[in-house]
């Protein structure tokens, strides 16, 4: 139920038509999973805050330091040497009090990364990672979560919604092959101006509070965008039926979620990402 105060700071978002109390009200008994609070992290973190999604769980194992604040926008100079999931527990509670926050101060892995998961309505990979993100892909998959996932490197980024509980592909069936090269992918090593990782992270909390509020949302694609000629297209994205995370046989199978579907098409992605 919306207070008197809840319509007034909502207001301009609940005069959507589409969206209204309904979406609101959606959005604030929702529990979102927020993974990496870096350069795509940042800026989602505070627009889900912002927007009145209810709990928010925010891990980050890193510290803040002072080469991330070119781009890492949840971050100020006082927090260096903080935990990054504190530092933007700090910020996103002075900018909304009603919304319930949990810093998880460690790289999620095995038990933890699965209580994380568990419970949430949504997960959103804001990793750098390929490690990272197949394990919260096979820790969605088993607690029935969707994955939404953005990568953003030098211009270049993209993004995806994993909704394989809403029967769409996982993770691994857009990268079936292992993070060969990930460590070059790195921003340390390429670079990455901070509007673009700004714009990405920008882009995933937009599809996190449609998808939160039951409004249509980026499905069964893939967004790429580049960012210098401001161009972009989307790719088809399907279930693997050899899917080694949601194929027959594997432990999504096994738990009554097996895919179907048609072979990806053969195309390579950047798939580094910024933190």
């Amino acid at each position: 139920m919306l207070t008197d105060a809840d319509l007034l700071r909502y207001s301009r978002q609940l005069l959507l038509p589409d969206f209204g109390i309904a979406g609101q009200e959606a959005l604030a008994r929702s529990t979102v999973l927020i993974v990496g609070l870096g350069g795509l992290g940042s800026p989602a973190a505070l627009y889900l805050t912002a927007a009145g999604v209810g709990h928010l769980r925010l891990a980050d194992g890193d510290i803040v330091e002072v080469s991330n604040l070119q781009r890492q926008v949840i971050h100020d100079e006082a927090g260096l040497g903080l935990n990054k999931a504190v530092s933007a527990a700090r910020r996103l509670a002075a900018l909304n009090s009603a919304t319930s926050l949990h810093a998880i101060e460690q790289s999620l892995q095995g038990a933890v990364l699965q209580d994380a998961v568990v419970g949430a309505d949504l997960v959103l990979d804001a990793s750098d990672r390929f490690a990272t993100r197949y394990a919260l892909n096979r820790a969605c998959l088993q607690a029935r979560v969707p994955l939404l996932s953005a990568a953003a490197i030098r211009f270049e980024g993209q993004l995806a919604l994993f909704d394989t509980p809403g029967g769409g592909a996982c993770y691994r069936c857009l990268y079936p092959l292992g993070g060969a090269g990930d460590e070059s992918l790195a921003c340390a090593e390429n670079g990455v101006l901070g509007p673009v990782v700004g714009v990405l992270g920008s882009l995933q909390a937009l599809e996190a509070v449609k998808f939160l509020a039951g409004l249509k949302s980026l499905h069964d694609e893939v967004l790429m965008m580049d960012l210098r000629s401001l161009s972009q297209y989307r790719l088809r994205l399907q279930r693997r039926p050899d899917c080694a995370d949601c194929g027959p046989g594997s432990a999504a199978q096994n738990a009554g979620q097996g895919a179907q579907g048609v072979p990806l098409a053969n195309f390579s992605p950047q798939a580094g990402s910024e933190s």
